[in-house]
């Protein structure tokens, strides 16, 4: 091997074995000891407490004496660390060894939203650091909200809004459940079930709310609002529940005396006046009339529809009842309706049916052919 190339073969391997004997203690050199914790970067809502896993790990051949802290937390944050159920501001950590101390961040209620970084400090070693983003713009209140703050229906419905109570303090708070309903409206409040006038919160915590509402009797169409408040001491909360009233529904058939008896002549025409009343809150339409009668009865009402009724209001309608020619002398029932989409109403009446007068002379005209033939049989044959 010629002496230049066998130089440079020398030179390689030289600078090969340097790399070899220097990387170790580089890497030592550097890193001696090591903070570390899987989640450094994560997002919270304000007053949550997050507690850290930290380990502190040895990378060298001595024992490290660690000093602690926490750097660059904002003021009005709390934080503490801790190992083995202490307080910690110093660890000792064995050669080639970790330990682990815990970090727990109290988050504060009332916090603007954004990312907050800080560092955990090995004095004069390496830092440690975390970032917490807060997802949202933090309060010092209370709040009372509902998902679903309106509900339409009939009068006569129970309307039932659930709503949470969220207590964003640092304290307990025992709240009074109350209402400014219009009068004549009832309002329960109920948790687990059970009617409730009041409600304990713990700190930064919910409590889910059964409001039921229920409308007076007779109340009118239209839209309504209900208000709910929850109040405890400086700290209270409103909500506006809109309840939508559609009417309630109530047909009635009458006369305008309230008799629901007549009387009609076999094979004649009576005519009776029906009454038709709208005793709802909601305008009806589209009211038919119908009856139900004797075979070979008839009834035929004028008008046969009523095309609108408003609520409150009543309208007469002229029934004209038509008596079988061959009925007899008797009572007889029909049965009149009247009907509308939303609600109906039947009445019965009793129809008393008299003969014709025609057959009353007849039957007297023949009684008297019949005493007038015996007497004549008699005045005729009785002296043999």
């Amino acid at each position: 091997m010629n002496r230049p190339r066998k130089k440079q073969l020398n030179i390689l391997l030289t600078l090969l074995l340097g790399v070899v004997l220097l990387a170790p203690t580089t890497a030592d050199a550097a890193e001696p000891l090591v903070l570390y914790t899987p989640y450094t970067d994560i997002s919270v809502t304000p007053g949550e407490s997050i507690n850290y896993s930290i380990d502190v790990i040895n990378h060298s051949n001595a024992i490290q004496k660690v000093k602690l802290s926490v750097e660059g937390a904002p003021d009005d944050w709390e934080y503490q660390l801790t190992s083995g159920g202490w307080s910690i501001r110093e660890i000792a950590v064995l050669p080639n060894a970790s330990r682990t101390v815990s970090l727990e961040v109290d988050v504060p209620l009332e916090v603007n939203k954004g990312a907050y970084r800080f560092y955990v400090t090995a004095e004069g070693k390496t830092s440690l650091p975390i970032t917490i983003n807060v997802t949202e713009q933090g309060t010092y209140k209370t709040e009372l909200t509902t998902d679903q703050p309106n509900m339409e229906g009939k009068a006569d419905s129970t309307f039932t809004f659930e709503a949470a109570l969220k207590n964003r303090t640092a304290d307990k708070q025992l709240y009074a459940l109350t209402s400014d309903a219009p009068r004549g409206w009832d309002v329960q409040f109920k948790v687990d079930y059970k009617n409730v006038t009041s409600v304990s919160v713990e700190a930064n915590s919910s409590k889910d709310i059964d409001i039921e509402i229920t409308p007076p009797e007779k109340i009118k169409e239209g839209i309504y609002k209900i208000p709910v408040k929850a109040a405890a001491g400086s700290t209270s909360a409103v909500t506006e529940l809109e309840v939508v009233i559609t009417g309630s529904y109530d047909l009635e058939l009458s006369t305008p005396t309230g008799l629901l008896s007549t009387d009609v002549t076999a094979g004649d025409e009576k005519k009776l006046e029906i009454k038709v009343t709208n005793k709802g809150t909601a305008d009806l339409r589209d009211i038919k009339m119908d009856a139900d009668t004797p075979i070979n009865w008839e009834v035929d009402f004028e008008p046969k529809t009523i095309n609108k009724l408003e609520a409150g209001k009543s309208v007469e309608v002229m029934a004209t009842i038509k008596a079988d020619k061959k009925a007899i002398a008797g009572d007889y029932v029909v049965n009149m309706s009247a009907s509308a989409p939303e609600a109906s109403s039947d009445a019965q009446f009793r129809v008393a049916v008299k003969t014709s007068l025609l057959w009353g002379w007849l039957g007297i005209l023949i009684i008297l052919l019949v005493i007038g033939g015996v007497y004549y049989l008699f005045r005729t044959y009785g002296r043999r």
